[in-house]
C-alpha cells in the first residue's frame, strides 16, 4: 500500500490534470465539500487521460485501442492493490474510501473505445447505449463518492446524465461534424428527410429545424425524468445538482432560441446565464 505522502502526491497530480482542462461543467466545484474534491479529481484524471488516448495525438485506431487496453490493465491493478501510476494510486484511495465498484469505470473505457471505432449511430437506441457508458457512469461515480448510490438515485442520475450528453451532442453538431462524427441518429435524418450532404452544406431549413426540435424535445424528457433527484439527494449535493440540471436545460433553451441554427453560432451559457442559473439554484427554482 502506498505511503500517505505518495497518495497525497498522486491526488495533487490528478488535480493538476483537472486544472489544465476546461470543461462545460465544473470539475470538483467549490460547492462540493473540500474533503471530497481530491476524489473527484482522481476520477476526472482517470477519464481525462483515457479520453486523450482515444482522441488526441496521431495514433492509429488499433494503437489507440491497445493503449486503452493497457489503461484498463492499470485499472485492474488499482483494484488488486498493485497501483503504481499516480492516477491509479489516487483512484485506488478513492475506491477504498467510497466503496466504488469497477463497473462504472470500465464502462467509461467502453465508451472511449466506441469513440475510436464508431462515428455514426443508426438508431436512437444505439445512441442511448453510448450514453449508458459515456455519461451515466459519471453521475453514478459522484453518487458513490457521496455515499448515496441506491437503485433509485442511480436511475434518476442516469436520466440527467443522458440528458446532459444529448444536449451536448445537439449543441456541438457543427464541431463534431468537422471531426468526422455525427451523433444525430441516422434513422432521425431519414425521418425528417435530411441528409449528411445537407449537413455538409450547413443547410438550416424546415427539415433541419424540425429534426433538431424533435431531438431537443425528447432530451427535455430525460431531464424531467431525473428531476426528482434534485430534491431527494443528500443536502450537500443538491445545489450542485440543481446547477447541473439548470445548465443542461439552459443549453436546450439556447438551441431553441437560436431557431435551431447551431451552425452559425454555437449555443453557449453566457455569464448572464450563469448568474441566472446560480440565483435559481440558490432559490431552489427549476423553471
Amino acid at each position: 500500500m502506498p505511503h500517505s505522502h505518495a497518495v497525497e502526491n498522486a491526488f495533487r497530480h490528478c488535480e493538476d490534470i483537472a486544472r489544465r482542462h476546461y470543461e462545460n461543467f465544473p470539475v470538483a466545484s467549490l460547492l462540493l465539500p473540500k474533503s471530497l474534491r481530491p476524489c473527484v479529481y482522481s476520477i476526472y484524471a482517470f477519464a481525462r487521460e483515457a479520453d486523450d488516448l482515444a482522441d488526441e495525438g496521431v495514433l492509429y485506431p488499433d494503437e489507440r485501442l491497445r493503449a486503452l487496453d493497457e489503461w484498463e490493465l492499470l485499472l485492474d491493478d488499482c483494484y488488486t492493490g498493485r497501483a503504481t501510476h499516480p492516477v491509479f494510486v489516487a483512484l485506488a484511495e478513492t475506491v477504498a474510501r467510497h466503496g466504488i465498484p469497477k463497473k462504472p469505470l470500465s464502462d467509461l473505457l467502453t465508451a472511449f473505445r466506441m469513440d475510436v471505432m464508431q462515428k455514426r449511430f443508426e438508431t436512437f437506441a444505439d445512441l442511448l447505449y453510448y450514453c449508458v457508458h459515456s455519461a451515466n457512469p459519471v453521475g453514478r461515480l459522484v453518487l458513490y463518492i457521496f455515499h448515496s448510490a441506491t437503485d433509485r438515485t442511480m436511475t434518476l442520475s442516469d436520466n440527467i446524465c443522458t440528458g446532459l450528453q444529448l444536449a451536448n451532442f445537439w449543441q456541438d453538431i457543427a464541431i463534431d461534424w468537422a471531426k468526422g462524427r455525427l451523433y444525430v441518429p441516422l434513422e432521425d435524418l431519414d425521418r425528417f428527410g435530411y441528409t449528411e450532404n445537407d449537413l455538409a452544406q450547413r443547410t438550416v431549413d424546415d427539415r433541419f429545424c424540425n429534426l433538431l426540435q424533435f431531438e431537443v424535445d425528447r432530451t427535455r424528457e430525460f431531464f424531467h425524468a431525473g428531476k426528482p433527484l434534485l430534491g431527494e439527494s443528500i443536502p450537500s449535493l443538491q445545489l450542485e445538482l440543481r446547477l447541473t440540471w439548470l445548465g443542461g436545460m439552459t443549453i436546450l433553451r439556447k438551441i431553441q432560441e437560436s431557431g435551431y441554427n447551431v451552425f452559425d453560432k454555437r449555443p453557449i451559457i453566457s455569464k448572464t446565464d450563469k448568474l441566472a442559473i446560480l440565483m435559481k439554484a440558490l432559490l431552489r427554482k427549476t423553471a
